[in-house]
């Protein structure tokens, strides 16, 4: 598997990056620097893109621990008949992502405020998160967020393999490559019926 970013999406991708790092001189919203960013936050969300294929307009996709909404505005802006939740602790981050979906637009691209421990379930039908926790922690919020039996994408380094996974789950790594920040994989998480 290789990323793609959709080329229709690239201008707007693009005025993302402006805004990020505007924001980024005030906020120190990520540490990464600017000549890195479209690859690791945008190529590597691109990834997921082929997982979304199936889902069917209206569906409710959250990205769990979103940041600065890596990878939920890439999924929003390729799916627009979706909507996308952008779920987060920090007020800050949050704070630039409901400007990103004001000014680019990204109407179905929200915000959502909380601990994932302590918000009501999300009633998900695809969930993702990127850097955010274990195997093991993804898999207790997604059974607290996601409907049963819908499908939870983890973006991992390649090390994945010894996070212990919780019993009645299963695990299927989708490995891919970024140009110049090393080898990826997407872990495929469901509960078994």
């Amino acid at each position: 598997m290789e990323p793609h970013l959709p080329s229709e999406l690239s201008a707007t991708l693009g005025r993302f990056l402006v805004l990020l790092d505007k924001w980024n001189r005030t906020h120190a919203l990520t540490a990464l620097p600017p000549g890195v960013r479209r690859e690791e936050l945008l190529l590597d969300a691109a990834i997921l893109l082929p997982f979304l294929s199936q889902l069917p307009p209206g569906s409710r996709v959250v990205d769990l621990g979103t940041g600065m909404g890596s990878p939920a505005v890439v999924l929003a802006l390729a799916r627009p008949d979706l909507e996308i939740l952008g779920v987060d602790a920090s007020l800050k981050k949050l704070a630039f992502l409901k400007q990103v979906a004001m000014e680019l637009p990204i109407p179905n691209l929200r915000t959502v405020h909380g601990r994932l421990e302590d918000l009501p379930s999300l009633e998900a039908d695809w969930g993702t998160a990127k850097a955010l926790g274990s195997l093991g922690a993804l898999a207790g919020w997604w059974a607290r967020h996601g409907r049963p039996c819908c499908p939870f994408y983890a973006l991992k380094g390649p090390d994945w393999a010894g996070e212990p996974l919780p019993e009645g789950w299963t695990a299927a790594p989708h490995p891919y490559s970024l140009p110049s920040r090393g080898q990826r994989v997407v872990v495929e998480l469901r509960r078994e019926p």
